[in-house]
């Protein structure tokens, strides 16, 4: 079994200090999770495309795009051309999700579809081949330090069942801590956006190693009642 990936979360990070928060994460990190809020599509304001140009050129750690952002068929393609590793969009938001999808993937980046806690994956089924990240939102989306709903858990498990073999990472984002991030594992998630558990802790690398023990865990744990193990895909 490949390891679980622990994106930890800047939304939860010191925005002052957002190159030296990146360093204490360095080589524990699989990726960094970057939040863009436009106080439209959720009521919050956060970082944007100046300070995503400013971090790629402080840290080498790939960044994922989460754009909780109205209109991100006219928006996600630049986060992708300035650099970021993954560009994330809402589907609730999006009026061309297969052509924003494959601009994304034009521009170099990884497209990732995102769905909120009361949005079903069955109307996106069809569409999963276009895309290398389905997130499943475990808090309704805007704010960190919420805590995880475990009401989104069947749909993480029908999420699973849905990308069946193809290469596409099942990535959760909120309230994910040591003890959460069990039960999404078992679920069948791979990818765990993690925030206040992270950069709230006096050392985040050890925290984010904690993470990924626990979730190693439970899934092999899950593995081993189910069948074969699931694998983190790249």
């Amino acid at each position: 079994m490949e390891r679980p990936l622990v994106f930890p979360s800047l939304l939860a990070a010191d925005f002052a200090r957002l190159a030296d928060e990146a360093a204490r994460v360095e080589g524990a990190a699989d990726w960094l999770h970057f939040d863009v809020m436009d106080y439209a599509f959720v009521p919050n304001l956060t970082m944007g495309m100046p300070v995503l140009e400013s971090l790629l050129k402080a840290t080498s750690i790939p960044i994922d795009c989460h754009l909780m952002i109205e209109d991100p068929d006219r928006w996600a393609p630049s986060y992708a051309e300035a650099g970021a590793g993954s560009v994330t969009f809402h589907a609730e938001a999006s009026r061309a999700p297969l052509r924003t999808a494959r601009t994304i993937r034009a521009a170099g980046a990884r497209p990732g579809l995102a769905l909120n806690p009361a949005t079903p994956i069955e109307p996106y089924v069809d569409l999963l081949p276009a895309f290398d990240l389905v997130l499943v939102m475990t808090i309704e989306p805007g704010f960190g330090g919420q805590a995880f709903l475990d009401e989104t858990l069947p749909k993480i498990r029908r999420v699973r069942e849905a990308i069946g073999d193809r290469a596409i990472w099942l990535q959760v984002d909120g309230g994910v801590t040591e003890d959460t991030i069990v039960r999404a594992a078992q679920a069948g998630a791979d990818v765990f956006v993690a925030g206040s558990s992270v950069f709230g802790a006096a050392d985040p690398a050890v925290a984010i190693e904690g993470l990924r023990a626990a979730a190693m865990t439970a899934t092999a744990g899950a593995a081993g009642a189910a069948g074969p193990a699931l694998t983190t895909r790249g």
